[in-house]
């Protein structure tokens, strides 16, 4: 055999090439290496892979998500813990085991269904109600997609929604245990209380010195000065690179003429109104009383009446009946949608039927109309400019960034040469500590990833530059220590005065906790109430401005059959509460059969979405997952 394989060995040499080269031609060698390897899986849900560029592109999209809400300013570090990527590859598996029980299911968006949330989309409706195509093509253009990409995306998106709104479509909440909550819930108990306060005891403490000694003791690390360093710095951001990007005008107006349907001031409307305010709970009859009025206005304004006298005269806005209900001009997102509807569907002069919104009921007349207009390069030009600059900054950064990381590494003896590379300048901070403080500002030098590589044996032992670490959006900071002071326990003899404070504190609190527990011991048994009691206050289930959690649970613990009846809760400032519960008072019938639609709008959408994840647990507790978490930290870490 092995004769055989010796007499024919180049032709099984050429043999193997043919096998082998179409693979290093179609992938390329990271590409073979990657199909040989499952070293950049993060999950496999049913055989199919989830990578990690997927999953990073989710950390993405998560934060992108995020400062749409909070703004710019939060921190990427917020998703760069374990529990944070821990939820973001759920979702991914949530995501890939409905995309397989939707193909096996053969579930699917239809074109028509597609057609229809697209035109649900805030801002792509005409005047005349038509869909405006250039808004839209514009609107995908911003964002960097085109239609096709765009519309594949949201039909996966609404596919992946069928089936668990199909698992929650069946909830059910029997009409018993809807009034047993109201009930419940908007039970209110009369109540009397007494507060034991750590301040009344404070004067009684009076601690010996070997008390103190021992508190200093045992409270070591409380003493103790942080661990600090002197250190410089660099920053490197899309901000300052920016700063120092030029923009030729034949750019500028190139990018104009190329997006104009993005520079179109949208039509704005002009209208007074009269608002009859109207809560969502109220009452039919309510309802009725207010519908009545409304009408009524709509009537007197149509017949001629002088609608700012109206609406100074009933009008409940406080913000616009003392201008006779005028609210200016405004675009149609500017206002609630069944308010802007009817605004948008009237002519100059017209008043409107009575409209309903979340602020009560609305009667509108529209005073002036001023039709969509394109803006005038003069005019849109320094946002234009602001937007070229960040793009191209953020192109150099891309570029930048890497340079600047393998530069600080490779001469991590020094920060010279990247500043010089990059016309940075070296900063320098005096008493960094290795633990943010308290009162945290946006300096990068107070990201808790920043500072845990300046303080890493390394960094303090060798004086090295930190790795490239980001602080922001594209913003990098490295860092190296220039002098280090290590953590210290204070003397006793300077930190004295802090260590009998804290030892006043904490006996002051013992005391009044205990003061408390022996009033209600003493109360529950028979003992007349005190005269401190406060007077009679009637209490709801919801959160008290000057009672915490934990009272109002203990008040709303004890079973309304018992009352009255004492009972007694710590409190946030380590005093203690007594209340004696006098009564309870019921939500009367007519008026739970009042809010009984509320309540159960709501307890079928809490049941739905617990029945949707019933389900989706049943879904992964019968597909083959497999989670490589370890693998969720790991960074392309480079060993010096």
């Amino acid at each position: 055999m092995f004769d055989a394989i010796r007499k024919y060995q180049r032709i099984l040499l050429s043999i193997l090439l043919l096998l082998i080269f179409p693979a290093f031609v179609f992938f390329g060698v990271s590409g073979y290496d990657q199909f040989l390897s499952d070293d950049d899986n993060v999950a496999k849900v049913g055989g199919a892979r989830i990578t990690r560029q997927e999953f990073d592109q989710a950390t993405r999209r998560r934060l992108e998500q995020l400062r749409e809400v909070l703004g710019d300013q939060i921190d990427a570090s917020l998703l760069d813990t374990p529990e944070a990527r821990r939820e973001i590859l759920d979702g991914l598996v949530v995501e890939r085991l409905l995309a397989q029980e939707s193909e096996r299911r053969h579930i699917s968006v239809s074109d028509a269904q597609l057609r229809n949330t697209i035109l649900e989309i805030p801002g792509l409706r005409k005047a005349d109600g038509g869909f405006d195509m250039a808004r839209y093509q514009a609107l995908l253009k911003g964002q960097g997609l085109n239609e096709a990409s765009f519309e594949a995306q949201l039909r996966r998106d609404q596919t992946l929604r069928l089936l668990p709104d199909a698992a929650g479509a069946g909830a059910a909440m029997p009409r018993a245990v809807v009034d047993r909550l109201i009930a419940l819930q908007e039970e209110r108990r009369e109540v009397r209380t007494l507060r034991f306060a750590p301040a009344d005891h404070a004067a009684g403490v009076r601690p010996t010195d070997e008390q103190l000694r021992k508190h200093y003791d045992d409270n070591a690390a409380a003493f103790e000065s942080s661990e600090s360093a002197r250190i410089e710095y660099v920053v490197l951001s899309a901000d300052d690179l920016a700063r120092g990007v030029s923009v030729s005008e034949d750019d500028l107006r190139s990018y104009y003429d190329q997006n104009k349907a993005r520079y179109v001031a949208p039509e704005q409307r002009r209208a007074s109104h009269i608002l009859i305010r109207l809560e969502a709970n109220a009452s039919a009859a309510d309802r009725e009383r207010a519908m009545a009025r409304a009408r009524s206005l709509v009537t007197q304004a149509r017949a001629g009446g002088d609608f700012a006298a109206l609406a100074k005269a009933q009008s409940q806005d406080p913000g616009s009946a003392s201008q006779g209900g005028d609210l200016g001009l405004f675009t149609r997102d500017a206002m609630v949608k069944p308010f802007a509807d009817a605004a948008f569907a009237m002519k100059v002069g017209e008043v409107s039927d009575v409209v309903s919104s979340d602020f009560g009921l609305h009667v509108i007349r529209l005073t002036a109309i001023q039709p969509a207009a394109e803006q005038a390069f003069s005019i849109v030009r320094p946002a234009i400019e602001a937007e070229l600059r960040r793009q191209l900054a953020a192109r150099q950064y891309a570029e930048a960034a890497e340079a600047f990381s393998n530069l600080v590494y490779e001469q991590s003896d020094s920060l010279k040469p990247a500043a010089e590379r990059f016309k940075l300048t070296i900063r320098t901070a005096d008493g960094v500590e290795r633990r943010p403080s308290a009162s945290a500002d946006k300096s990068p030098l107070q990201h808790p990833k920043l500072l845990a590589a300046l303080f890493a044996d390394e960094s303090v032992r060798n004086r090295r530059n930190t790795d490239a670490i980001e602080v922001g959006n594209n913003t990098l900071v490295a860092a190296r220590i220039l002098e280090h002071s290590p953590a210290r326990r204070k003397p006793f003899e300077k930190v004295q005065s802090e260590v009998l404070a804290q030892v006043i504190e904490r006996e002051s609190r013992r005391l009044a906790r205990e003061a408390g527990e022996a009033k209600l011991k003493a109360l529950r048994g028979g003992e007349a109430p005190p005269a401190g009691l406060a007077a009679v206050r009637t209490l709801g289930r919801g959160t008290d401005a000057q009672l915490p959690g934990d009272a109002l649970d203990a008040i709303f613990r004890t079973p309304a059959a018992s009352l009255p009846a004492w009972v007694g809760a710590s409190l946030p400032d380590g005093g203690y509460l007594v209340a004696q519960v006098l009564k309870a008072v019921q939500l009367p019938p007519e008026r739970i059969a009042e809010r009984r639609a509320a309540y159960e709008s709501q307890l079928l959408r809490l049941q739905a979405q617990q029945d949707a994840s019933t389900w989706l647990t049943y879904l992964k507790a019968r597909a083959s997952i497999e989670r490589f978490e370890a693998r969720l930290g790991e960074r392309s870490e480079r060993t010096r």
